[in-house]
């Protein structure tokens, strides 16, 4: 319509706004019960049709000041008003030339909302909501940033484990890690690697004076030897019941952590055959969670993101700097060349420029002939280039040294013994 309507007295009028389009399932009516006769302007109404109230005004219509009507005009083009409020409003509009010129812009604003979308929600979905609410309100005891990590990846894996069926909770998962030079597999479920996750965390529940999932008493245990502890202690195969004691000991160990104060990020954590700060070991813990997250969701055909950039950095960091002190034990037993170089502690020395690329990269120099040497990018002999999540799989023994996809270039045999050494971090 092109021009105004005129009404009886020849009075130009606001053109009539069709309504927003209602939803079947919302407006239907369900009760089988014919539909009233609506009668169109200037008809007659049928019988058993609503008959007109005094005035002129239909029944169920409410009778709303100018400014109310104003008010619902956002919650009529969202289609929220009632019945009677959406009756008033339309009403209304035919009368009044401003307000339905301010739902019509009202109405293509809402079809703007309305834009196609993935069903899978923004994996930083949960960490913008956090951001948002303690920039608004500050938590009274805020968690220390370096236990960031741990609390993310706990979260997005315990996500995980809420979405899968019962049946799944049997699936089939291939363990995966480097041992003795070669790559060893171990055949579990996606319930035995959540008993996994949660013998080993023991050991830092352990150093802070929690509960131990394994029983007070217990002696002291490498990782793989509590996980089989653990396994074998199992009455009957383990299912979704896992879930809640591993949750809980997570939440425990961060709560833990937050209320302990500055100095407990030193306090050292024990593994048997080799320790950790607290600080460490907690960035440990979060890589191991993100990477049998991962195992478990191939194994249920679940699809599952990195760490964001800032935690896979933190995580690549952990792995350089353990890299030296695993080089130098691979060559006390043989199984690297020997030290060219000895220099100092604290001083810089012979260097490998690992240089990480994508989400969480960045430039790191590996100390080759002393653990206690500096990196020294004037004293780099080999460099080699890897994407990070990569690093990451050769790190955790998913990939083996000779299937690293790595741009090398420099001194082949200090390349060979660090993609060696990062393999050999692995343990199940």
């Amino acid at each position: 319509m092109t021009a105004a309507d005129e009404g009886a007295e020849g009075v130009a009028r606001a053109p009539r706004t069709p309504g927003p389009r209602p939803s079947a399932d919302d407006h239907a009516d369900l009760t089988g019960r014919p539909e009233p006769d609506v009668a169109e302007e200037g008809e007659a109404v049928e019988p058993g049709g609503p008959a007109a109230e005094p005035g002129g005004e239909a029944p169920g219509v409410p009778v709303l000041s100018h400014g109310v009507l104003k008010s619902l005009l956002g919650a009529w083009a969202l289609s929220a008003c009632s019945a009677g409020e959406t009756a008033a409003v339309e009403a209304h509009l035919t009368e009044c030339g401003p307000c339905a010129d301010e739902a019509l812009r009202l109405r293509d604003a809402v079809a703007l909302l309305h834009r196609d979308r993935d069903l899978d929600l923004d994996p930083l979905l949960r960490s913008r909501v956090l951001e948002n609410c303690l920039g608004r309100r500050p938590a009274r005891i805020p968690i220390p940033d370096w236990v960031t990590p741990y609390d993310a990846e706990t979260a997005r894996l315990d996500a995980l484990l809420r979405d899968i069926g019962d049946a799944e909770w049997h699936a089939p998962v291939r363990l995966t890690w480097y041992e003795e030079e070669r790559q060893v597999r171990r055949k579990a479920t996606v319930a035995g690697v959540i008993g996994h996750l949660f013998a080993v965390d023991g050991l830092v529940a352990g150093a802070l004076g929690l509960d131990d999932p394994l029983g007070a008493g217990t002696p002291e245990l490498s990782p793989s030897e509590r996980t089989e502890a653990f396994w074998s202690g199992l009455e009957r195969p383990p299912g979704r019941a896992l879930r809640e004691p591993w949750r809980d000991q997570s939440h425990a160990l961060i709560r833990t952590v937050s209320f302990a104060g500055r100095g407990v990020a030193d306090l050292t954590v024990t593994y048997k055959d080799f320790a950790l700060p607290l600080r460490d070991s907690l960035l440990e813990r979060a890589f191991e969670c993100w990477l049998h997250a991962d195992d478990i969701a191939n194994a249920v055909a679940y699809p599952y993101e990195p760490p964001c950039g800032a935690h896979l950095h933190d995580m690549i960091d952990l792995a350089t700097r353990l890299l030296p002190a695993a080089l130098a034990g691979r060559r006390r037993t043989g199984l690297a060349a020997p030290a060219r170089q000895l220099v100092a502690a604290g001083a810089p020395g012979r260097s490998l420029h690992l240089e990480v690329e994508g989400a969480g990269g960045g430039h790191w120099y590996i100390a080759l002939d002393s653990p206690a040497a500096i990196g020294d990018p004037g004293q780099a002999v080999a460099q080699v280039a890897m994407e990070g999540v990569e690093f990451c799989q050769l790190v955790a023994g998913r990939v083996s040294p000779a299937e690293a996809a790595a741009g090398q270039d420099g001194d082949r045999e200090a390349i060979r013994d660090v993609l060696a050494a990062a393999a050999s971090l692995s343990r199940l």
